[in-house]
């Protein structure tokens, strides 16, 4: 007799829901978290999904959230063949080996990336089955608002929206995840890039505080702005479309053209250097927002002074981070010396930062400089420095870095920013893999991607990641490579130019 598959059902509190089986797996797409943030409820806190009657069939990725056309898209974008029309954004998906309540398996809920303005849990390159299998454990993946839904400042609506969607996502795994097998007593946030200045904000943020026991910050942007900045950022989108920077008017525009006002105005951003500083020299304008409110003050600020001390974290960087936009922007080859004192003295820290770069790396040429400082600035120092931070506050955390050569497109990129996500996830042949990684992974990355996965695992189910914890003295440091080490932290350069640094939140000048 042939054996008949049996579609898993699990009934979460709004309803129950009916996933697939795949690969061993109990897989359940599109399950939404909040009601459509559209309508009145648009530029609002995320309100709970409505109750469905019936089985709810859970097949499909959920749409992704509106966002632009413009921009750094290899590693975001829409959701591959989802109609635009479609409003319920704020969903989520789930990966668990059996639906079983008695099994209270880790949890790991992944907050992807994209310059905060860009992605999408359904990205092929976030299929979260090799985590969920090897690791035996429940992975969530989630969707949030974007770019000017969620992250612009707007007079009289809450900030941060988009955290608060993540927040949302959060109470959600808290109130459901043991239904899919998941402990939600034993949940882990990881997300690398925005997804990981995501994870350092919802560290100390009062609404997500209890709803996660671990966090993992990969490549931790050190952008986050101040209430002012954030309101002139949104006053020139507003004004791109010939607007007041108000809910009722920016409410006029439909949320894809809003996306596309914000992208404009973040490919224009130098025009506002004078009043933006620092935030006027990327592709970006949106950040998260220190209102004092929803989030109060910045990550390392708060992790200093103990506001987190009873989550364990894993946090870390790559070496050559700024070189995938480097390439992405057909700079290799192309600074000049002009370009790299520009940069010196936009982003090295200090008063003679320019000069104390130039000292310390006296052999580096222009692009070197170029990348170091903006590496420094953008990921690497920001990452050291949330390490510091909880360590100071009294939390424990382990420190890594990713100094493995990416051997795709000639090996120009190094070990850059986002080459993390395809060796953790195994997912070599999507989105970034094949530029960074090459059409076919060789034994090495396989050999290297199966560690990222033992590592994150471990450390969701145990609290060890498999090396000793960080501290001020010695500094010890996993160093992920084709010969795994630990030593203390290898880019003791940086670390000393950097190390009387805040990274305080952007003002608007002038």
């Amino acid at each position: 007799m042939t054996e008949v598959s049996v579609e898993p059902e699990v009934r979460s509190a709004a309803g129950a829901v009916r996933g697939r089986r795949e690969g061993g797996l109990a897989v359940f797409r599109g399950i939404p978290f909040a009601a459509p943030p559209v309508g009145a409820a648009r530029f609002g806190a995320p309100r709970p999904a409505p109750r469905w009657d019936g089985v709810r069939e859970a097949f499909s990725f959920g749409p992704a959230a509106p966002q632009g056309s413009s921009g750094f898209r290899l590693a975001g974008g829409a959701a591959p063949g989802r109609p635009e029309t479609r409003e319920d954004w704020l969903t989520l998906n789930v990966w668990t080996p059996a639906p079983d309540p008695a099994a209270r398996r880790p949890v790991m809920v992944w907050i992807h990336g994209g310059a905060y303005k860009l992605g999408s849990s359904a990205q092929p390159g976030y299929d979260a089955r090799r985590i969920a299998r090897d690791g035996e454990l429940v992975v969530v993946t989630c969707n949030y608002r974007l770019g000017v839904e969620g992250f612009a400042a707007i007079a009289g609506a809450p900030a941060n929206r988009a955290l608060l969607d993540q927040v949302a996502a959060l109470e959600w795994v808290r109130d459901n995840i043991t239904a899919f097998g998941g402990d939600p007593d034993r949940v882990t946030v990881f997300g690398e890039s925005a997804g990981a200045g995501s994870v350092a904000a919802l560290l100390v943020m009062p609404a997500a505080a209890g709803l996660f026991r671990r966090a993992v910050a990969q490549s931790v942007p050190g952008t986050f702005v101040s209430a002012e900045l954030a309101a002139d950022v949104t006053a020139a989108i507003a004004a791109q479309r010939g607007l007041r920077p108000t809910i009722a008017e920016l409410s006029t525009v439909e949320p894809r053209e809003l996306a596309e006002a914000g992208d404009a105005v973040g490919a224009a951003s130098r025009r506002y250097a004078d009043r933006w500083g620092q935030l006027a020299d990327g592709d970006t304008c949106f950040a998260p927002v220190v209102d004092g409110e929803v989030l109060p003050t910045t990550p390392w600020r708060a992790l200093a002074g103990g506001a987190a001390r009873a989550v364990e974290l894993v946090v870390g960087h790559n070496r050559e981070e700024f070189r995938l936009f480097m390439g992405m922007a057909g700079k290799f080859g192309t600074v000049s010396d002009a370009a790299a004192t520009r940069s010196l003295r936009l982003f090295a820290p200090g008063p003679d930062g320019e000069q104390a770069y130039r000292t310390a790396f006296p052999a580096a040429s222009a692009e070197e400089l170029y990348e170091r400082v903006r590496s420094d600035w953008l990921f690497r120092m920001p990452s050291l420095h949330l390490a510091e931070s909880h360590v100071a506050g009294g939390g424990r955390a382990h420190l890594y870095e990713l100094t493995w050569p990416a051997p795709g497109a000639g090996g120009r990129f190094g070990a850059c920013h986002g080459l993390d996500i395809p060796l953790l996830f195994g997912t070599l042949d999507a989105d970034l893999g094949p530029l960074l990684i090459g059409p076919e992974p060789s034994a090495e990355a396989q050999r290297l991607s199966a560690a990222f996965r033992t590592a994150w695992t471990a450390f969701a189910t145990t609290g060890d990641p498999g090396w000793p914890a960080f501290d001020g003295e010695t500094r010890l440091t996993r160093i992920f490579d084709a010969e795994p080490a630990v030593m203390p932290y290898p880019e003791e350069t940086s670390r000393l130019l950097w190390r009387h640094h805040e990274f305080a939140p952007l003002p608007l000048l002038g």
